[in-house]
């Protein structure tokens, strides 16, 4: 059985049931009429109240199945109901009441609560038993019915009445898309928070205000002129407020529309690469990922799924959807929460949007009268959700598709709760294709298989997330930022996906597609030239030799560090081993992986950083606490001081590994075999912390001396880098977080992406004023961040006085190469013009002024 209702205390236990046997009514209206007065002389309604279940029928069908109907009120009706109460007419001659049915017996129903699906838990035993139902038809007995009806209840749903109501006002659409979901759930938050009844009506269609798919269904488009009006309690007040409402929003869309011209017009114009001749279909995001790569798109929120039909006692399949609904409802609500933290509350109404969606209770009622028709619940809510996305979709609105395909995401979100094994799976073609998506999470784009996977483009994220590293360490062309558009593009599209410029071109012609070949032809042949001369150190004309590192997460992925030349690792991301599993793992199990670390590099330097979980990296199993805004939460080093449990742990495992595997008369300094560095690091106390509890397990352990480094990922560890220099023996900038916190941009916000840039001189002055600090005191400085891997940044940081760069393997040659190519001190000239520079673009013009032999 369902959860009991908080709204229905009296249905519970001894619910106001009238009954009137032989009941022999004109028509339907009559049948209404005799009901409600019956609740109206017991005091259950106030009689305004059978009006409104006039209005109902008008609107929407009642007729629950096998002769039995369900009259009711309109939902913003419910403060005309005093007392719960069931008011059943047995009509044993039958009466006509929608689309040839016929009713036997009318259970109108006044009830204080919005929870339609109640009503199939009362009537369970009722439809289920058809015998009982033909004799109730002809029962001389009160009794026997009230017995039937026992906890009999349900609850009311609405659209909207069919000519305007008493205060009106007229408006022509302005918004340049139309109404769409975003600003029609705003009309309906409004429109509920009034006691009035409200509508829209758009030619001889009417919506119910305070009903989503209903105003959607009105498929408004920019210039159609509407007419709104109120009545009841304060229906001037309603009118008024709904007006604001409605015209509030229009400089918004207004400004919303130009930024997707402005993107769309972007999205067009010619690109510094590969640009195609034909003009094909063109969606513009960042590039994160370097290359071009042709193939068929598969988008994942595309999945398909068979829905087997499987009926089931009505008893159950209510509980399983009541259950699935309530359970949605929650994930929307945290997802909403977590999208307006990370994108701000305009893409997070794109959530709540969708769930009003679910919660609208013409589609529950569509999904009961499925269920009593014989089917299986997923199949009902499945089929209930299709046809009403089916008509939000033949309205012919490219905006209000959009809102069909949410309302198909949605559904199948609750169809997972229904039956986790028709969860949407993410199975990908036989042939390698271009990934879709909306994001993903580290672990996931960590387990994508280049071979079937030749690109990534999604939908959010930014060039500095885990999303884009990952994909270049996998050497995926990717493309981040794209916007919802790209969620809409059909399975099996044939595109050229380029991540150098971030842009996914749809069914280019043959012409396009020769010369995307030709092209990435001669990018090959560049990259083969480079890969060539990967084991030359990177030494400039000059004479001045940088240090050049991969970034790596675990044994395996040492040897194509190696051969792709890289001379050690310069950032191990631990995280990662947690990440991986669904457990913490042990002392031991970290022992493992960090001696197999340091056997596969035979000698050569390894910097491990410790776990660094907070922000965008969570951890389900550490159990650790929500923060309103994790980015600037426990985090990092912070997290490890408040969790010895997992700080102490892994630094015992990297003290054996060394105790094991270091010589004592290996190198010291950035020449290390191994060295530990702390993330997240913003003041000195916190280093000698660090540093206390890391000599005290190392003599624990009997280990030799290990270098300690920090990472300066924050501006206050920039600012203060010659103090924390006296107290650590190497600095290693992490540039996408210094970016993040220097910008005051949250590194995955799409809207701010292309501003997070790494190359803005204030980041470039941090840097300078870390290796000045550092220099003071004969400290190295590294580089572990995103633009190590660009062969400009690279050169800039060479410039800046960084020592070390590590980066992903695949982008080691192009480095290596571009830094052979040039003088140091041209370089350091270079990175004094970039630091006077007025923006990033302005830092990325002088890349023309470095080009190889300038």
């Amino acid at each position: 059985m369902l959860a009991p209702t908080p709204h229905f205390p009296s249905l519970r236990t001894s619910p106001r049931l009238l009954v009137r046997l032989g009941a022999a009514p004109a028509d339907k209206e009559a049948a209404i009429r005799e009901a409600a007065a019956l609740l109206t002389a017991a005091g259950c309604i106030e009689a305004p109240y059978g009006e409104s279940m006039l209005r109902r029928e008008g609107v929407s069908n009642t007729y629950l199945g096998h002769g039995v109907v369900i009259p009711h009120g309109m939902v913003d009706d419910r403060h005309l109901v005093r007392e719960s109460g069931l008011a059943v007419l047995q009509v044993p001659g039958g009466i006509a009441w929608h689309d040839g049915h016929i009713a036997h017996l009318i259970v109108a129903i006044a009830a204080q609560s919005d929870a339609h699906i109640t009503v199939l838990r009362r009537l369970t035993r009722l439809i289920q038993d058809e015998d009982r139902l033909e004799r109730l038809r002809s029962t001389a007995s009160e009794a026997e019915i009230a017995t039937a009806l026992t906890e009999d209840s349900a609850a009311p749903a609405s659209t909207g009445p069919a000519t305007d109501l008493r205060q009106r006002f007229d408006w022509t659409v302005d918004y340049p898309t139309g109404l769409h979901a975003r600003p029609a759930s705003h009309w309906v938050e409004t429109a509920r928070a009034c006691p009035a009844r409200i509508q829209v009506r758009h030619g001889d269609q009417v919506a119910d205000a305070k009903n989503l798919i209903a105003l959607l269904q009105l498929g408004l488009r920019c210039g159609d002129e509407v007419t709104i009006s109120a009545e009841g309690d304060d229906e001037a007040g309603a009118l008024a407020r709904i007006c604001a409402a409605v015209t509030g929003l229009s400089a918004g869309e207004k400004a919303a529309a130009q930024r997707a011209a402005e993107a769309a017009a972007k999205a067009a114009a010619p690109v510094a690469g590969w640009n195609p001749s034909d003009r094909p279909q063109t969606l513009a995001g960042i590039g994160a990922s370097p290359g071009l790569t042709i193939g068929p798109v598969h988008v994942l929120a595309a999945a398909e799924i068979v829905v087997p039909d499987a009926p089931e006692p009505l008893t159950s399949g209510a509980d399983r959807l009541h259950r699935a609904l309530a359970v949605t409802r929650g994930q929307l609500e945290a997802l909403t929460d977590d999208t307006a933290r990370r994108l701000g509350k305009a893409d997070a109404g794109i959530i709540s949007a969708q769930a009003e969606l679910i919660a609208d209770t013409d589609l529950i009622t569509l999904a009961c009268q499925l269920m009593v028709e014989g089917h299986g619940v997923a199949f009902a809510w499945n089929e209930a959700v299709e046809r009403m996305a089916d008509r939000l979709a033949a309205l012919g609105n490219p905006v209000l598709a959009a809102r069909a395909a949410d309302l198909r995401d949605v559904g199948r979100r609750v169809l997972a709760q229904i039956d986790p094994a028709l969860t949407s799976g993410h199975d990908l073609p036989d042939v390698p294709c271009i990934l879709i998506a909306p994001d993903l999470a580290p672990s996931d784009t960590a387990g994508l298989d280049p071979t079937r996977v030749i690109g990534l483009a999604t939908a959010q994220g930014g060039p500095t997330s885990h999303t884009a590293i990952l994909a270049r360490t996998l050497g995926i062309p990717a493309m981040v930022a794209g916007g919802p558009g790209l969620l809409a593009v059909e399975n099996r599209t044939r595109a050229i996906l380029d991540g150098t410029t971030g842009r996914l071109y749809l069914d280019p012609s043959e012409a396009d597609i020769a010369a995307a070949e030709a092209w990435r032809t001669r990018q090959r042949e560049q990259a083969e030239a480079e890969a060539r001369e990967r084991a030359k150190p990177a030494e400039t004309r000059d004479g001045h030799r940088i240090a050049i590192g991969g970034n790596v997460n675990n044994p395996d992925q040492v040897p194509l560090a190696l051969d792709q030349g890289a001379e050690g690792v310069g950032l191990m991301r631990t995280e990662f081993l947690f990440l991986e599993r669904g457990d913490t793992p042990s002392e031991d199990d970290q022992y493992e992986t960090y001696a197999a670390m340091l056997k596969a590099l035979a000698g050569r330097p390894l910097i491990v950083r410790t776990l660094d979980i907070g922000g965008d990296k969570q951890v389900a199993h550490l159990h650790l606490p929500k923060e309103e805004n994790p980015f600037l939460g426990v985090r990092g080093a912070r997290l490890l001081l408040r969790r010895p449990d997992l700080m102490e742990p892994q630094l015992r495992a990297l003290y054996r590994a060394a105790k094991d595997h270091v010589p004592a008369d290996a190198p010291t300094g950035k020449d290390a075999p191994l060295s530990i560095m702390m993330p997240m690091i913003t003041s000195v106390p916190e280093v000698l912390k660090l540093r206390e509890i890391c000599e005290r397990i190392r003599g624990e352990v009997g280990a030799p001396p290990v270098p300690l480094g920090i990472m300066i990922e924050v501006p206050a560890a920039a600012i203060q880098a010659d103090a924390l220099a006296r107290h650590c023996d190497f600095f290693s900038i992490g540039t996408n977080d210094l970016t993040q916190y220097a910008l005051a941009i949250d590194r995955q916000n799409t809207d701010l992406a292309p501003e997070a840039d790494s190359l803005h001189p204030a980041v470039l002055r941090l840097i300078h004023m870390t290796c000045e600090g550092a220099a003071r005191h004969g400290r190295y400085v590294g580089v572990c961040g995103g633009i190590a891997g660009d062969p400009f940044g690279a050169c800039l940081l060479a410039g800046l006085g960084v020592d070390e760069l590590s980066m992903t393997p695949r982008d080691l040659p192009g480095v290596k190469a571009r830094l052979r190519a040039s003088d140091m001190a041209a370089l350091k000239a270079l990175a004094l013009r970039a630091c006077e520079q007025e923006d990033a673009a302005s830092v990325r013009a002088l890349d023309a002024s470095l080009a190889p032999g300038a």
